[in-house]
């Protein structure tokens, strides 16, 4: 939002300086952006009188002028056409800079011949584009400043632009009014009054509104009168300079007057050529196809239920966003149509989202206008277009009516202090709820209608504390409790997701905290559907929510790549989400590791990173969390993962841990990351806790006894998973055998197609007496039984 200085004391009363201003609007939540000062810019500028000018020696277009300045006559080659003896010239000394050149001027010499300074164009100063020659002013002093004479002369073009962010919660600050009156608040001087004295129609209305049923949710009203007999010529120099400073080129009268309303007093408008306009206007929702030329020259198609203004013609403007080209106004216009309208906020977004349209006037429906200004506001811009194009207004014809915002909420001055922390008088705060508007009956505060905003009485508050400033917060210790140690107040999983958190930082690996929203093929590469689409995305990249963390780590990845950096350890904790509803979303830890986990270094060849590294990483985050030691190894993740290159962490076949190993080759094609990469998942929720609080780990069973190792080579399909031979040869005899691992795997040869054998070395550790040969070929005789059992495996002889 942009505005002058000039155009704030309209409303206004103040003496307060561009730098005070910009200070207390900031401390208001209104956040100035940037202040473009002219006056500033050109403040090392003078007026001189050029005494001669004579041909240079050296070159046909360059002359050498004498020229009296406040530090006495100087030399300056200049080469405008109108450079001539007798006229007064804005000069840069030696060391003035320049903004429309960029330089600082310096004493130069240029064919030969010294030059002191330079006599400056509009452009080279910044004041418009005209450079066909140097500035020739018609009166002033030798030694004057420049800005002192435009003050004077042309105050416009020294007129302070101050630009400030506006806050989706603040659409009253859209207008300049708005600003005015949360300053005023503050005491930066007084809110004028302004009036909006209705226009009597002098004929009735040749053009009629209606609204269609089903629409009055859109549009609650609609209203409108015909101008006749208007000149649409240039709006006068006030107000094309206005609109310049805030960045808007000036067109014709008719929207120039819009334009200004919607600045103003944060109204948009807009006007027909009430010739092109065929019977009478009718707001009604689109059937979908309809087609429309906008007034930005580009044809739209309308989406089905999309609010559209239409005549018997057919649509002529897409509603609250933008008119259409054939009945928009000409500098042939003679009688205009003139509307005001309050449309519905998410109409308006849902619409100007379908259509990719950016406009002010959808910028600001879609964050809330002040519905009671609809009807006042259609009058006051009706006097304006009087005023300056001249003819006679006809009756105002309304549809609907406008919608009913008044309420109400109590104020509670000890409120202030209790949710703030800051104690100010219940008259102070009644006088600033006043002075911003608000009506106040009793302990009763009536929100005004353009603070939309304002939805219960911790918005009071708010209002309250804004004004008084927050920088007037002082730091107070909260209470403490009855001497002793604080109870704990993380929950067990916020207990997890800390020691994840300190697990693989202490591992090398860098946190990521990406969005939760991701576009529709990620989430789709990750198991999402339609379930998980937003209704209201922020942008095209965030249209779902993420049924995994692992797409945010990827894309981060292939950003990073793209700026060479290619070795990379990424994790992060967050939530990932299985469906729309509430409690439909789960916490995960996710880890990344693309290219190299070892360098190229002196011990030996770099190592690309594999699954067993994101194996070892699950494994250390899992014993972090307090998992259980016999967790199984087991295959069927999900497709986004390489199949047979990666396993689920398990506690039994249906208790699913996490998930590790690389992944699938088309997802890094589709996420643009270059391989290898190699990742695990991890859900802290589904660990079980421990079986009693605060149980520590059992005392180490030390044995005294020789322990006892025994080999044994399996054949078996090569279908079957080693893991299953493994805890079959457990099951054996779970007192003695106390590990059990494979140490060997072989294909081909003599076992033929389909088969391979798996060795295992299984430890025997007796706890009371040595073990006789006897019970150990008991227990081997156990272990191939079981494993047989289990498998179908044959000891290989």
């Amino acid at each position: 939002m942009k505005f002058t200085l000039s155009w704030l004391k309209d409303h206004l009363d103040t003496t307060a300086g561009v730098a005070e201003i910009a200070e207390a609007l900031t401390d208001l939540g209104l956040e100035v952006e940037e202040v473009h000062d002219p006056a500033a810019r050109l403040a090392g500028f003078t007026l001189g009188k050029v005494l001669e000018a004579e041909k240079h020696p050296d070159a046909d277009r360059l002359r050498v002028c004498r020229v009296e300045t406040d530090r006495g006559e100087a030399q300056i080659i200049c080469g405008a056409p109108n450079a001539r003896a007798g006229i007064t010239a804005v000069i840069a000394h030696p060391g003035t800079y320049v903004p429309g050149i960029d330089t600082t001027i310096q004493v130069g010499r240029i064919r030969g011949v010294e030059s002191h300074g330079m006599m400056c164009s509009e452009r080279e100063m910044e004041l418009s584009e005209e450079h066909d020659g140097i500035i020739e002013l018609p009166s002033g002093e030798v030694g004057e400043r420049f800005v002192d004479w435009l003050a004077v002369h042309d105050p416009a073009k020294v007129d302070p632009v101050i630009e400030i962010a506006i806050t989706p919660n603040r659409p009253d600050a859209l207008g300049v009014r708005g600003i005015a009156r949360d300053l005023a608040a503050r005491g930066l001087g007084t809110l004028k009054p302004v009036e909006s004295a209705p226009v009597p129609g002098a004929f009735p209305s040749p053009v009629g509104v209606t609204i269609d049923a089903d629409t009055r949710d859109g549009c609650p009203v609609f209203a409108a009168r015909v101008i006749r007999g208007v000149r649409n010529g240039p709006s006068p120099q006030w107000l094309q300079d206005r609109l310049r400073a805030i960045g808007l080129r000036p067109i014709s009268a008719l929207v120039d007057v819009t334009n200004f309303f919607t600045f103003d007093r944060n109204r948009p408008l807009h006007v027909f050529d009430a010739a092109r306009v065929s019977g009478d206007l009718r707001v009604h929702r689109a059937a979908g196809g309809e087609t429309l030329e906008a007034l930005d020259e580009k044809t739209y198609a309308f989406p089905e239920g999309a609010v559209v203004i239409s005549d018997d013609a057919g649509p002529e403007s897409i509603a609250g966003i933008m008119g259409g080209a054939a009945t928009g106004v000409t500098e042939e216009t003679v009688d205009l149509v003139l509307e005001s309208a309050f449309w519905d906020h998410v109409q308006i977004a849902m619409t100007g989202r379908a259509l990719r349209i950016n406009s002010d006037a959808r910028y600001r429906f879609e964050r809330g206008v002040d519905p009671a200004y609809t009807l006042p506001g259609l009058e006051d811009a009706t006097r304006m277009i009087l005023d300056l194009c001249g003819g006679e207004a006809s009756e105002v014809v309304v549809a609907g009516a406008v919608p009913d915002h008044a309420r109400a909420y109590r104020l509670d001055p000890a409120r202030v202090r209790s949710l703030v922390g800051m104690d100010l008088p219940e008259a102070e705060q009644r006088q600033t709820l006043t002075a911003l508007g608000f009506t106040l009956e009793g302990d009763m505060a009536h929100v005004p209608s353009w603070r939309p905003d304002v939805m219960g009485e911790a918005d009071l508050v708010e209002e309250v504390a804004r004004i008084a400033s927050l920088t007037k917060l002082e730091g107070r210790p909260l209470p403490r409790p009855s001497p002793g140690v604080t109870a704990p107040v993380l929950t067990p999983l916020q207990r997890r997701e800390q020691a994840a958190r300190r697990a693989l930082a202490a591992a090398g690996f860098n946190e990521c905290v990406t969005y939760s929203f991701i576009d529709a093929a990620a989430a789709r590469l990750f198991g999402g559907d339609d379930r998980l689409a937003l209704e209201n995305p922020i942008s095209s990249e965030m249209t779902h929510m993420r049924p995994d963390v692992l797409p945010g780590l990827l894309q981060a990845a292939a950003r990073n790549q793209a700026r060479g950096f290619s070795d990379l350890a990424l994790f992060e904790i967050g939530p990932a989400f299985h469906g729309a509803e509430p409690g439909e979303q789960h916490l995960q830890v996710a880890g990344l590791l693309v290219g190299r986990a070892v360098p190229r270094n002196v011990h030996g060849p770099a190592r690309d990173a594999d699954t067993f590294d994101a194996k070892a990483a699950a494994e250390e985050v899992l014993a972090a969390l307090g998992a259980p030691a016999g967790v199984q190894v087991l295959r069927g993740g999900a497709e986004w993962w390489h199949p047979g290159r990666h396993g689920r962490v398990c506690l039994g076949p249906k208790k699913t841990l996490g998930t590790f190993g690389e992944l699938h080759p088309r997802v890094l094609q589709a996420l643009d990351v270059k391989g290898p990469a190699v990742a695990f998942t991890l859900w802290p929720e589904e660990i079980p806790p421990p079986r009693r609080a605060g149980a520590a780990r059992p005392a180490l069973a030390a044995s005294d006894l020789q322990a006892v190792e025994r080999d044994f080579a399996f054949v078996v399909d090569d279908r079957v998973e080693a893991a299953k031979l493994v805890s079959a040869a457990r099951g054996a005899d779970k007192a003695l055998i106390e590990d059990v691992r494979v140490f060997d795997e072989f294909a081909g040869g003599a076992l033929g197609e389909g088969r391979k054998s798996l060795a295992l070395s299984v430890r025997l550790q007796p706890r009371e007496t040595t073990m006789t040969e006897a019970e150990i070929e008991a227990v081997s005789a156990r272990i191939v039984e079981k494993v047989k059992a289990a498998t179908g495996a044959e000891l290989r002889g």
